[in-house]
């Protein structure tokens, strides 16, 4: 069977698409991190309540904030508050048999 113009036509054009379709891996995988923390969450991005990425300055104050945070009183620490605080007119639970 000769080979025709058509034929390298075609090898070329799967080739090329190949490459660009490798291009686009590599892409993706750079761009993957900062395209991420700009989609708003209803377009499959990260939530508004999300801590910000290691390495950051972001992060670094995020940090200081949530150990400050820890080593506060329990009384005045409002989530301590709320995790110790059992109601009492709840009713007791059954036994599950």
């Amino acid at each position: 069977m000769p080979v025709r113009v058509h034929h390298i036509a075609a090898i070329a054009a799967f080739s090329l698409a190949g490459l660009a379709l490798c291009g686009c891996s590599s892409i993706n995988e750079k761009l993957a991190a900062g395209v991420g923390d700009t989609l708003p969450h209803w377009a499959g991005g990260l939530p508004a309540d999300v801590p910000p990425r290691r390495g950051t300055p972001e992060y670094e104050a995020y940090m200081k904030e949530r150990e400050k945070k820890r080593l506060e009183p329990a009384a005045n620490n409002a989530n301590a508050a709320a995790r110790t605080a059992t109601p009492a007119s709840a009713p007791p639970l059954d036994p599950v048999h």
